[in-house]
């Protein structure tokens, strides 16, 4: 007996964007956790979400950019895809209230809206505020130490196993900018990163500082993305994915 094939669904007819948050303890959301409660909110806010094709459809949702587990975030993104025409502003307020205090929702916008290319193709660095229990003028000593090498090599953990990679070629500036508000004796970093493969975050940045400086950082800097876009070669800085 022959299987049927899988029913063929509908293109989207509208993709959203979404800037949402990861703040408190929401921090530490994995990314597999937050990709469910998200799919759990659209359900319960009853939005007209396209289906992918095949014999296990699933919503139509694209993450990029996502801030590591544990790092608070003012910046993630994503794009959903839509079986109906409908208000950005009401899918605002229904997303918002369908996820949980600290997964809060910033900005909708309609994809059409904005200038062409795929999201993941805006999201070319992160401006990133790291506190940190050092104290400021090791840190500033530090930081000069750092900025002035050529590359500096650390290693990491990944799913192929332990990986080596230069850090400091990710980094397009990062300076003291005063103490850390959680602790008023520790410095507060201001970090820009330039989205690289393979990725540098903003903890191999951290230990980059630490194994060629031995500044001490203390056990858990608190990572806080500030921004996520576009980057700016000429001033360095980071734009808005959702500029017009």
């Amino acid at each position: 007996m022959s299987r049927q094939p899988p029913e063929q669904q509908l293109p989207p007819v509208q993709r959203l964007r979404v800037r949402y948050t990861k703040r408190g303890r929401l921090r530490f959301t994995s990314h597999r956790d937050f990709s469910r409660a998200f799919e759990r909110a659209v359900f319960r806010a009853r939005v007209p979400m396209a289906y992918s094709s095949g014999f296990n459809p699933h919503p139509r949702i694209s993450y990029a950019g996502a801030a590591p587990t544990g790092s608070a975030s003012e910046a993630e993104y994503l794009e959903i895809a839509l079986a109906e025409v409908v208000d950005t502003a009401a899918i605002h307020v229904l997303l918002d209230e369908a996820l949980p205090d600290g997964l809060d929702v910033l900005e909708v916008v309609d994809a059409a809206e904005l200038p062409g290319g795929s999201l993941a193709d805006l999201l070319t660095a992160s401006r990133w505020i790291i506190d940190t229990a050092a104290l400021p003028l090791e840190a500033e000593a530090a930081v000069a130490t750092f900025l002035a090498e050529e590359s500096v090599i650390v290693e990491r953990m990944t799913k192929k196993g332990l990986r080596e990679f230069d850090c400091r070629a990710a980094v397009v500036s990062l300076a003291v900018v005063g103490t850390a508000e959680a602790d008023g004796d520790g410095a507060r970093l201001d970090l820009v990163l330039r989205h690289a493969v393979p990725a540098v975050r903003p903890d191999d940045v951290l230990t980059g500082l630490s194994r060629s400086t031995t500044l001490d950082v203390g056990p858990a800097p608190l990572l806080t993305r500030l921004l996520q876009g576009p980057l700016d070669e000429a001033d360095g800085t980071v734009g808005d994915p959702f500029a017009r």
